[in-house]
């Protein structure tokens, strides 16, 4: 079922409450793939009722970044929605979600001021409105997060923990292509030779996944392995590699207890992440 306004799918959701049935939640910007799709199946698996937002969210896209090509089909993903067995599917306008004169901002400090965070000044302040205003609205028992996107995670986790807001937020492992590139909506953007270039990622990541398995605890000599993959693609050109606690998200010398090690890359025009978590 596609919804479109706040009040009707409000009036859904109480509804399905006075029943004392369970609401899950999967937030999305649509393109949706097999990673969304695995989100909402867990979602199916662990509650009686599943809303999916498909939206686009103008707020967390700085001035020269793709919000206006940004993949957009709503057929296809209300599709792909039906089939994974979500009950609504929520693809509100901009004009429906934002007042004209909105004055209300939601910040967290400290874990976005690394990584992406650092590269996309304000990204996480529009994350974090829109998430907490889809929490207000949907009032789900769970929330599914890909853990591809791991600083988004680790954000939300922190907003929800901080604001007292009623929802377990679930975090879900990245789905690969079958070559290990990380499911992404932003693959579309990719030429032939670019898709083939992509590979550099999780080849890098699996590389450095190597060397902790066999006893590496250096984070430079990780961090430099990861780059000197990534430096011989010439389609490649390197955002940032890092080590990090991954409650912190702070840079480590030495991994001495578990780590994110997060990496974002351009492919031609094409900004990719992928990540990976080591557990001592």
């Amino acid at each position: 079922m596609l919804v479109k306004e706040i009040k009707e799918l409000r009036s859904l959701i109480k509804a399905w409450k006075r029943e004392g049935l369970s609401v899950g939640y999967v937030p999305t910007m649509g393109a949706l793939h097999e990673g969304h799709e695995s989100l909402i199946k867990r979602a199916v698996e662990e509650n009686d009722k599943v809303v999916v937002s498909v939206f686009v969210n103008p707020t967390q896209f700085g001035p020269n970044e793709d919000f206006d090509s940004y993949p957009r089909n709503i057929n296809k993903d209300l599709e792909l929605c039906i089939n994974a067995c979500a009950a609504i599917v929520f693809n509100p306008e901009p004009s429906e979600m934002y007042y004209g004169d909105k004055s209300t901002s939601v910040s967290v400090s400290g874990l976005t001021s690394v990584l992406c965070g650092a590269k996309r000044p304000g990204h996480f302040d529009g994350v974090c409105l829109v998430v907490s205003k889809f929490l207000n609205i949907v009032t789900p028992d769970k929330a599914y997060f890909g853990e591809k996107d791991a600083q988004q995670v680790a954000v939300i986790k922190r907003m929800v923990r901080d604001l007292n807001i009623d929802v377990e937020i679930v975090a879900c492992p990245i789905i690969r292509e079958e070559d290990g590139l990380a499911k992404s909506s932003r693959n579309t953007y990719l030429s032939k030779d670019e898709r083939k270039a992509a590979l550099v990622l999780s080849r890098s990541l699996e590389i450095a996944k190597d060397a902790l398995r066999k006893g590496e605890r250096n984070a430079n000599n990780i961090n430099n392995s990861i780059k000197e993959v990534l430096n011989s693609e010439p389609l490649a050109k390197i955002d940032y590699v890092e080590i990090v606690d991954s409650d912190s998200l702070k840079s480590v010398e030495i991994i001495e207890r578990n780590v994110l090690i997060p990496i974002a890359v351009y492919i031609g025009k094409t900004r990719l992440i992928d990540n990976f978590t080591f557990e001592i």
